[in-house]
């Protein structure tokens, strides 16, 4: 790395009224820099540079604001450089300034830097702490992400994984999950956005985190929302099903047509999964589930899907929803105990389970090595 004398000369360069040339040196060298591990955590200890960064993000050159952005980018990835750009920096006034302004130009760069800090809950709650202080309100953010077009220059498509990072606070959940302002009704439609996997799967991780307030799974399959059929329609295929089948199902899900096709991004279908087995924590959200004829649908997906780690999802689902009640008192799952030695078992099952289905994912990418052979899977 960069001597002290060479840091300052470098540091320099770093300014407003430094020579074009010369700047744009510089914040190329930065740049390489904040794209491997070495130089951000050389970068963590040199909060003069990282403030010199946020400056030049209003420097009259494009060439030099898109580098520093995107060396912003590169250090927001990084967990240990959270702290430092929040604190040392202080720049997220300034994005969120620029967020705002429908003709800026780099709005898209600054979606995916507040996404990247706002990952871990620590940092989170610092971004959403700056929102207030800026007077921006989660309305104005969903206001964005839902007006098409707001910022002629950049799609925005990050708003959705911001959204999503963010309802891992109970503010953002209670927000969205106002009855009052229709939050959700205006989401549903963005899980079949084709234009964009990131939007899609942005709406999706924020209407799963809201999913936890189990208090409000009545509402959601309720008319008044009528979440279901938004979650179910994208794992539906073409498969053709009986007439008592189809009549079980909601509207939308009956007589699909023959070029019916699933949801293409894999981790995408095991969101819209985990947010049923979500709803599915209590007993009205499993009965609805039930009587709303989810098995059919998941069990065609099952037959069709090949990712391990989305099928496991998918067999837990349905597991529950062919399995019998659990015992009085245990009928919301989401607020049952679990003791101590339990739960220590349960993650050694999970870390098995995972360990299984990466070897079964290196088995698929690697199909001329010998193989085991696979257990037979029963749903009970």
């Amino acid at each position: 790395m960069l001597s002290d004398v060479e840091a300052k000369e470098l540091l320099s360069f770093l300014t407003l009224n430094t020579r074009p040339d010369l700047k744009g040196q510089a914040t190329e060298y930065i740049l390489g820099l904040s794209g491997n591990r070495d130089g951000c955590r050389y970068l963590q200890s040199k909060p003069d540079f990282l403030k010199a960064l946020v400056t030049l993000t209003t420097d009259p050159s494009i060439a030099i604001v898109k580098d520093c952005y995107h060396s912003l980018i590169n250090l927001s990835a990084d967990e240990t450089m959270h702290q430092p750009l929040v604190k040392d920096a202080d720049f997220l006034p300034m994005l969120f300034k620029n967020l705002l302004d429908p003709e800026f130009m780099f709005a898209d760069r600054i979606c995916t830097i507040l996404t990247n800090l706002s990952r871990h809950v620590k940092t989170c709650k610092e971004v959403f702490k700056a929102m207030q202080e800026q007077e921006i309100g989660l309305t104005q953010i969903v206001e964005i992400f839902c007006t098409e077009g707001y910022n002629k220059q950049v799609s925005l498509h990050y708003l959705g994984p911001l959204l999503s990072n963010l309802t891992q606070l109970p503010e953002t959940r209670h927000f969205i999950l106002d009855r009052e302002r229709c939050v959700v009704q205006r989401l549903l439609p963005y899980i079949q956005y084709e234009a964009s996997t990131i939007r899609r799967g942005g709406v999706i991780g924020t209407l799963r985190n809201c999913c936890f307030d189990h208090a409000h799974h009545e509402w959601l399959l309720s008319d008044a929302v009528d979440i279901l059929p938004f979650l179910l329609l994208p794992l539906a295929g073409p498969e053709e099903l009986s007439d008592e089948e189809n009549e079980g199902l909601p509207v939308d899900l009956q007589y699909l047509p023959e070029d019916k096709k699933r949801e293409e991004d894999p981790d995408i279908r095991k969101m819209l999964i985990e947010t049923m087995i979500l709803l599915t924590a209590t007993k009205v959200g499993r009965q609805f589930l039930k009587t709303k004829n989810t098995y059919v649908i998941m069990r065609e997906f099952h037959n069709w899907e090949k990712e391990p780690h989305v099928a496991a999802a998918c067999e837990k689902l349905i597991q529950v929803l062919i399995g019998d009640e659990p015992e009085p008192g245990m009928e919301n799952l989401l607020e049952v105990e679990i003791p101590e030695d339990v739960v220590v078992k349960l993650k050694d099952m999970d870390a098995k389970e995972q360990e299984q289905l990466e070897k079964d994912q290196e088995d698929l990418l690697n199909p001329d090595k010998p193989q085991q052979c696979a257990g037979i899977v029963r749903m009970m």
